[in-house]
């Protein structure tokens, strides 16, 4: 199992230049650039920096993160997603960083879970268009939100399953899978090959819809059954990498090399119980 960094785990307390740095010195394999910081570092760098920096480094890029909202938009909205997803499928072709985060859109009305998986096909299949010319893959998000449009592991497999596309997958986050009760059944059924991206964070002990992004705790210091959780990725063959993702503000209030310090080491001392690291 490899070991990644998210960006926004740092989101407030530093840049893409600074956690690049950072993630070299403390091991990390790999890094999930988000795409303000990316673009915030192209505004003092080139591209060239970046590709210089993976030369000669350990760590290496793994996906964007992310173009958000990506369903039920108008069609000005939709054309600034397509726009960025060119963007990032150009620099990520550059510094050969092959995955990119989707996200589903919230507060969406009184649609119907049919109106929903069909949505999300639509433009999935038109996003999956584009990034295929690249070479790119898509990994759609669920959020364990009551009003995220998609907020189950299940939905979204079904979601992913019915598009049948090799360039499209999805995200187990740890805690968005906890947080609207997702089934761990539905994992079990699951093909690992479809799981893009695992994020490893931990949560407070709040009932099933009540949970936000603050309510996140580093890996280990939490309510979440990792015991079934990491236990069924391991029995359906996931080994691929894991990623520390945390949004709570609290962490943000940290020097950024702690954040990154104390990220990485709860995270191996978590994931060595289930997987070789």
């Amino acid at each position: 199992m490899k070991i990644c960094f998210n960006e926004a785990t740092t989101l407030k307390n530093s840049n893409l230049k600074k956690d690049l740095e950072l993630c070299e010195k403390f091991g990390y394999d790999l890094i999930e650039i988000r795409l303000d910081k990316l673009k915030e570092y192209l505004k003092s760098f080139r591209v060239d920096d970046l590709i210089k920096f993976f030369n000669n480094s350990k760590l290496k890029p793994y996906a964007f993160n992310a173009l958000e909202f990506i369903t039920f938009r108008d069609k000005e909205g939709f054309e600034k997603i397509k726009d960025d997803l060119k963007f990032l499928c150009e620099v990520g072709n550059k510094i050969e960083c092959r995955k990119i985060v989707v996200v589903p859109s919230f507060d969406v009305g009184p649609k119907t879970k049919k109106e929903i998986k069909n949505e999300s096909i639509d433009r999935l299949n038109e996003l999956a268009d584009i990034a295929e010319v690249y070479g790119m893959q898509l990994a759609y998000e669920f959020v364990g939100y009551p009003n995220c449009s998609v907020n189950t592991f299940g939905q979204t497999y079904e979601i992913i399953s019915a598009l049948n596309r090799e360039s499209v997958g999805m995200v187990l986050d740890c805690f968005h899978f906890h947080a609207m009760g997702s089934k761990i059944e539905d994992l079990k059924n699951a093909d690992s090959g479809k799981i893009f991206i695992l994020h490893v964070d931990d949560s407070e002990d709040l009932p099933v819809g009540a949970l936000r992004d603050e309510n996140r705790l580093w890996p280990g210091d939490g309510v979440i059954d990792f015991d079934s959780l990491f236990g069924t990725l391991k029995e359906i063959g996931y080994s691929k990498m894991a990623s520390v993702e945390l949004f709570r503000p609290e962490y943000w209030n940290l020097d950024a090399e702690e954040t990154i310090r104390i990220g990485k080491e709860k995270t191996v001392n978590l994931l060595r119980k289930y997987f070789d690291i």
